[in-house]
């Protein structure tokens, strides 16, 4: 085993050991019957204090759909009526369609669903014997806020995709299967927002979760994840939080100030929301008091979602851009591993006039897939389709030129021509001058010697000289 894949399985121990981000509310849960569901109703100070009522005049989130990947969403909770729309099983532990609730706490899903997108429900009417008839005509009190759990975005629709994660899977499947799996499931299936309330102890994750993350950037999909709990273990921000380009929840206090149990730290953090005494739905339809950034992540979800649903064309970085650039800074001036760039103000990003962004302020996983894993990405997220109108390259094809025949210029024959005629001609220099030498000697003899007789010969007119010793004595 490489150092390489003992890191990795170390990093999904981690997940394994620590991956509901609300970690505490199990300790914490503290369910009541249905009938007392007003009460719990009343315990949603975020509403107000987070600025989602006034929000609300602006949009509750219809038309959207919001992807849950946790334990299970209960679709037949009082307040959830209506409002998942679609689901389904990643573990192979649980049911088809999402909803039945699996893992180490099967509750957590309904909790986080509910404060996402819960419509709470109408009273059930009580009779009464002394009740007198109201007179025709008669003004009647306005309708009554619903009792039970009201989300941020109670407009919005659910996907719920259920994991089982926080202990051994009986389906077989790990979490390094399921959590790329759920995202790739959510995205086909028409979220614009996923919600992810989970959280691990390493900042690192699997190779195996890059396509799917670059798949929903690529995709336009808002994530939304949590920072994790310093109580679970979690002093620093650990995966999925950690994954650029995702809007990472840290977790405040009653008191809004950074929570010190339902919280941690890390540069990755893009806005704090509230984290301690939450309330939420449990499966079967009773409520429970939690705390965790497992709760402020789905408060933070349903802002997206409201922005999501008044501007449905905005891209999804200009949707994270809204968030964090609204939130109203707290701690360090300017972005800080507390809270981030500052504290969720639902308001001010969706009434505020917010300036056009072309980069995610939180980053791009497609830019840091580029530099830090070399282009070594074992599952390529598909690239998206190009528009019909773009514009094709106007580049010439490039070409292979054409082989022809060599020229005859280039072959060995006049090579052998050019040697011929330069020896020949060589030859009858040599020749010539043979010649000259002769006649020069027979012009000098004639001369010198005209009484020793001699023989003039024919047509050239030259004397040939005869040696004295071949001359009679």
């Amino acid at each position: 085993m490489t150092r390489a894949t003992a890191r990795l399985s170390r990093t999904v121990s981690a997940l394994l050991s620590a991956v509901l981000a609300g970690g505490i509310a199990a300790s914490a849960v503290a369910t009541a019957p249905a009938a007392q569901a007003d009460t719990w109703r009343d315990k949603e100070y975020w509403l107000k204090e987070a600025g989602i009522t006034k929000a609300w005049e602006v949009s509750k989130g219809a038309n959207v759909k919001v992807a849950v990947i946790d334990s299970g969403v209960d679709g037949n909770h009082p307040d959830l009526k209506g409002v998942v729309a679609g689901g389904h099983d990643v573990s192979g532990a649980g049911a088809a369609d999402g909803e039945k609730s699996i893992g180490a706490k099967p509750e957590h899903g309904t909790l986080v669903a509910t404060m996402l997108a819960g419509r709470g429900h109408q009273p059930a009417k009580k009779a009464s014997a002394s009740a007198k008839p109201v007179p025709s005509g008669t003004a009647t009190a306005s309708k009554a806020m619903p009792d039970g759990i009201m989300g941020v975005a109670p407009e919005a629709q659910i996907l719920s995709v259920s994991t089982w994660l926080g202990s051994a899977n009986p389906g077989g499947k790990s979490d390094q299967d399921q959590i790329p799996e759920a995202v790739r499931w959510a995205v086909d299936n028409g979220a614009k927002v996923i919600n992810i309330s989970l959280g691990s102890t390493s900042p690192e994750w699997p190779q195996s979760w890059d396509a799917a993350f670059l798949y929903a950037e690529q995709k336009d999909v808002v994530i939304v994840a949590a920072a994790g709990n310093r109580v679970g273990g979690n002093v620093q921000v650990g995966a999925p939080a950690t994954i650029p380009g995702v809007l990472t929840v840290a977790g405040l206090d009653r008191s809004g100030q950074a929570s010190t149990d339902s919280s941690s730290q890390g540069i990755s953090i893009g806005v704090a929301a509230p984290a301690e005494k939450l309330a939420g739905g449990l499966p079967g339809g009773s409520y429970a008091e939690w705390a965790g950034t497992s709760g402020a992540t789905p408060i933070v979800s349903g802002v997206a979602a409201l922005i999501r649903s008044k501007w449905p064309a905005m891209s999804a970085k200009q949707v994270i851009n809204r968030i964090v650039s609204t939130a109203k800074d707290e701690g360090t001036p300017g972005k800080d591993p507390l809270y981030g760039f500052g504290v969720l103000n639902a308001e001010a990003a969706l009434k505020d006039d917010v300036a056009e962004t072309k980069t995610n302020p939180l980053g791009s996983i497609a830019d840091w897939i580029r530099v830090h894993r070399r282009g070594n990405l074992a599952t390529p997220a598909p690239e998206p389709t190009a528009p019909a109108h773009t514009a094709q390259p106007t580049l010439p094809k490039a070409t292979v030129p054409v082989a022809v025949p060599p020229s005859q210029l280039d072959s060995a024959l006049p090579a052998a021509v050019v040697i011929g005629f330069g020896a020949l001609f060589i030859a009858i220099i040599a020749a010539g001058a043979v010649q000259l030498r002769r006649a020069y000697r027979a012009s000098g003899g004639a001369s010198g010697g005209a009484s020793g007789g001699g023989v003039e010969e024919p047509e050239t007119g030259a004397v040939t000289r005869v040696d004295p010793a071949d001359r009679p004595s």
